[in-house]
């Protein structure tokens, strides 16, 4: 299924929070809640651009993984989206302390209770750049923590309940 072939209001959803799930080369696997993100057409492919700082534990699973999944939930849910956005999965399963279901489909994480599931393939990833920004806006989001890493991925496929 193609993105644009649901109804899904993609700027909406993601602003609600979203887990992005990773298994990487290695088969650590993690999830994060993330409500940064964008939809599109690059490169005549549709793509998800989504954000992960290097401190986050995530980061070290997302630099050695090709594939992941943006899965939205409804509001069911919204105790365990806080809670992957809260505690890190270096001291927790979050899978095993949210009863989180799921399957491993292609290399990536598969929520039984997900909406909707982005399958994602990493094209292209790159920091960004403080010294790039043409306002101080942005700048205020980054008082103390690394500035994220953009993962750039082609929307291989769409699950949707």
């Amino acid at each position: 299924m193609k993105l644009q072939e649901i109804n899904f209001n993609f700027t909406d959803a993601i602003n609600k929070g979203a887990l992005l799930s990773v298994l990487d080369k290695d088969g650590r696997k993690n999830t994060m809640t993330v409500s940064w993100g964008q939809a599109g057409i690059l490169w005549n492919k549709e793509i998800c651009t989504v954000y992960v700082r290097p401190e986050r534990h995530t980061f070290s699973l997302c630099e050695n993984a090709e594939v992941f999944s943006l899965s939205f939930f409804g509001e069911d849910k919204k105790d365990a989206l806080s809670f992957c956005g809260t505690k890190t999965g270096r001291d927790v399963d979050k899978f095993e302390a949210c009863s989180l279901s799921h399957t491993l489909q292609n290399g990536a994480v598969v929520f039984d209770d997900a909406h909707t599931t982005l399958i994602l393939r990493v094209l292209y990833k790159s920091d960004i750049q403080p010294e790039k920004f043409l306002s101080d806006t942005p700048l205020s989001f980054y008082k103390s923590n690394g500035f994220h890493r953009a993962y750039t991925c082609e929307i291989t496929n769409v699950l949707q309940k």
